[in-house]
């Protein structure tokens, strides 16, 4: 299974102070997500809505962020991903946005609900 993971979406399931330091909400995810990664075997890519500060790397999962800034830029770049996959209908993407939910339904992908993916992860 491949996930494709809306990252705001995620990390705000839970009031847990993150809007006072962002880029280390979005470095706790991605250790989440690495830790899930190795855990499941599944693959994963994290979305983010600008470039972490400093940047994330890692070897056992993927970090994208969207190539423009604005409103939903990275539910707009999860939907290029969808779209451009080869087999999109092995794709689940994590997400609580209906917008976005709807467009990679229609690509062929299935949509799993950020606070039920965060309970998984944690």
């Amino acid at each position: 299974m491949h996930w494709i993971v809306d990252a705001m979406n995620v990390i705000g399931t839970r009031p847990d102070g993150w809007w006072r330091d962002r880029d280390a909400a979005m470095a706790r995810l991605v250790d989440r997500l690495e830790r899930f990664s190795a855990e499941t075997g599944d693959d994963v890519t994290v979305v983010f809505e600008r470039k972490p500060r400093p940047a994330l790397r890692s070897t056992v999962i993927e970090i994208a962020h969207a190539a423009k800034r604005g409103p939903d830029a990275a539910d707009y770049e999860i939907v290029k991903i969808v779209e451009a996959h080869a087999a999109p209908r092995t794709l689940q993407v994590v997400t609580s946005d209906r917008w976005l939910g709807d467009r990679v339904s229609a690509a062929g992908a299935s949509v799993f609900p950020s606070s039920s993916f965060r309970d998984r992860i944690e």
